[in-house]
């Protein structure tokens, strides 16, 4: 496929990906969703699956399963309001097709998952796998709050709207590589500096969400309007309250940083709002003495 071309379809597609987002509660068809690509029906199935790997059938019920999860783990709502609340029509429908994903129901689901900061398949996803035992699970989440005592700096304060450039990606292994095109498309314009901040939005969670399929937002902060083209796009950040972790660490603990910025969280009583986690990195880890990140990971809260 040509390369402009490829990059447009995937502009395209980002619009389709923010739509199906905001409307995971009602009917999406083909014909519908196809018609904000501007593709034929036909045209745009063959250049979604292309793409994602996925048919936009599979794609759309398991950003509702994997959302529908997500509830389950950090809202006080029952079964049938998550159901209803992502299109299904009752909890039997829902029940089943979140079984095929997780191999036990929503109820099970969440006995099963009482650390609610780990990825969910590293816990008890399979037969044969099972979940720690209670003392183990008290000692591991200890740890974890004592490393990110010594580790983190954390407050909790609104912030101002923010403006970004990106280019999107599917997969944390094509994170780097699209973070490159970026770079490679804002230094002829004069966008690379030492002021410059990079970014990335995290638009599904590690939690429940294969690594591979993950979408994020590779971004850099702009403060002055720039027009853009093929697969660059514009987003804003919204402003508002958010807990900000502020780290100095190795490209392995990313994940738990994450992790233990969550467990604050729960700890101290705050509800993640329904925006998107953000990292903003203060340097190139490559250029640091000890191949360390300086990185402020924003959770939004209600």
């Amino acid at each position: 496929m040509n390369t402009v071309i490829q990059l447009d379809y995937k502009n395209r597609l980002n619009k389709v990906f923010k739509y199906i987002d905001n409307h995971l509660d009602s009917k999406l068809s083909l014909n519908n969703i196809s018609k904000i690509a501007l593709f034929s029906p036909f045209h745009f199935h063959r250049i979604f699956k292309l793409i994602t790997n996925e048919t936009l059938n599979e794609y759309i019920t398991r950003r509702r399963i994997e959302k529908s999860a997500l509830d389950i783990l950090h809202k006080n709502i029952t079964v049938k309001e998550i159901a209803l609340t992502y299109g299904f029509s009752d909890t039997a429908s829902f029940s089943k097709a979140f079984k095929r994903y997780y191999k036990v129901n929503p109820t099970e689901f969440k006995k099963q998952n009482p650390n609610r900061f780990s990825r969910i398949r590293q816990l008890e996803s399979k037969i044969e796998q099972h979940y720690p035992d209670f003392d183990k699970y008290i000692s591991i989440i200890n740890n974890l709050k004592h490393w990110i005592t010594m580790n983190a700096k954390i407050e909790v304060k609104e912030i101002q709207k923010m403006e970004l450039a990106y280019i999107s990606c599917i997969g944390s292994q094509n994170l780097e590589a699209t973070f490159q095109n970026l770079i490679n498309w804002a230094t002829p314009k004069g966008l690379m500096h030492a002021q410059t901040k990079m970014a990335t939005i995290y638009h599904d969670s590690f939690k429940v969400t294969e690594p591979h399929k993950v979408r994020m937002h590779a971004c850099i902060l702009i403060n002055h309007p720039i027009k853009v083209n093929g697969e660059i796009g514009l987003t804003s950040i919204k402003g508002g309250k958010y807990i900000i972790g502020s780290f100095e660490i190795g490209i392995h603990e990313f994940e738990k940083s994450w992790t233990g910025l969550f467990l604050w969280m729960n700890e101290n009583g705050y509800k993640k709002a329904d925006r998107e986690p953000f990292e903003i990195y203060h340097n190139n880890f490559n250029e640091h003495p000890e191949k360390k990140a300086i990185v402020d990971f924003y959770i939004p809260i209600e």
